[in-house]
């Protein structure tokens, strides 16, 4: 049998992504787990989380194996310097980047089916002087992704976001025909190909208070999102909408879709992980290969406590397993 690899990045290394890839490392996996980061961070994590791990360089040329619990192999990306938890170290976002990019050769070069990755923490990466928006734009960029699309996943609910790391005021501007059919493209090749959803149902909501209010609160729903999604019922897509966001997510209207597309980050994300906080799962539509995240942030607050809940890194792992031996 034939088994798959996966890269796991450690995250911000300040945060409890390290101790997490330590604690989802003591379980099994029908997959060859690899470590991109600091070892010496990794193993530090796991001492403090009185855990066994030891980490065994990878090597490409090798027969891959399935994961044995305690035991990960480590394609060493060092730190700059020791990261302490909790604390947050711009000297160190340089080389953290560095790993998610190894990550990515790895991918690129075929050695790896699926990319899981803890959080990063946008904020320090920027004040470090590096340009980044977040794992997914640039996951997209360096793999030549066109149209990268942001789903998060709770048991049955799914919802996909149109725009994804914009301040509010940005938003209306990047709601176009352009990006609207090229997302609703991604999400409709992606259902069929990786979730076996036949023909996908789609809810899309509107950008406006009660989608519009037929113009009296905004006129981007007539304007831009109505006709270009009849222009994509007349290809053959299930799209239902645009629909108010305050009513589309009632179990009722959740029964009758596959997917709700979201305007915005905040228009989709506070519902699903109000349902499934914990255990959700991120995913990144439109790429070549699978990447699967966590539904949290770095919670420098929990780092070094031993209080971090690994549940949605362990659902990221199943979730990326799942799919690439679909």
């Amino acid at each position: 049998m034939n088994v798959p690899r996966i890269a796991i990045t450690l995250g911000e290394p300040a945060g409890v992504g390290p101790e997490l890839v330590a604690r989802v490392a003591q379980h099994p996996l029908a997959a060859e787990l690899i470590a991109v980061g600091d070892g010496a961070l990794l193993a530090a994590r796991a001492v403090a989380l009185n855990l066994p791990l030891t980490l065994t360089p990878f090597d490409a040329r090798a027969v891959p194996t399935a994961h044995a619990p305690g035991m990960l192999k480590l394609l060493q990306v060092p730190l700059a310097v020791e990261a302490v938890p909790g604390r947050l170290d711009t000297r160190n976002a340089a080389t953290t980047l560095a790993a998610l990019d190894a990550a990515i050769d790895l991918a690129r070069g075929g050695v790896v089916a699926a990319i899981v990755t803890p959080p990063l923490h946008k904020g320090v990466i920027n004040d470090a002087g590096v340009k980044f928006s977040g794992h997914t734009e640039r996951l997209a960029a360096q793999l030549g992704a066109p149209q990268p699309v942001m789903m998060l996943m709770a048991g049955r609910l799914r919802v996909a976001l149109l725009t994804t790391h914009l301040p509010l005021r940005a938003v209306p501007d990047q709601i176009t025909a352009g990006r609207l059919t090229a997302v609703l493209e991604v999400l409709q090749r992606e259902l069929i190909a990786r979730f076996g959803i036949a023909r996908p149902r789609i809810a899309v909501l509107g950008l406006n208070p009660h989608a519009g209010e037929g113009g009296h609160l905004g006129r981007e729903e007539i304007e831009i999102i109505a006709p270009t999604l009849a222009t994509l019922r007349a290809r053959g897509m299930d799209l239902r909408g645009p629909l108010p966001a305050d009513t589309a997510f009632t179990p009722a209207a959740l029964a009758e879709c596959d997917v709700v597309l979201a305007m915005y980050h905040d228009q989709g994300l506070p519902v699903l992980k109000h349902a499934g906080f914990g255990r959700a799962v991120n995913l990144t539509l439109g790429l070549p290969i699978v990447r699967t995240s966590v539904d949290h942030g770095t919670a420098l607050d929990l780092a070094g406590t031993g209080k971090a809940d690994p549940s949605s890194l362990e659902e990221a792992l199943a979730t990326a397993l799942a799919l690439i031996t679909r």
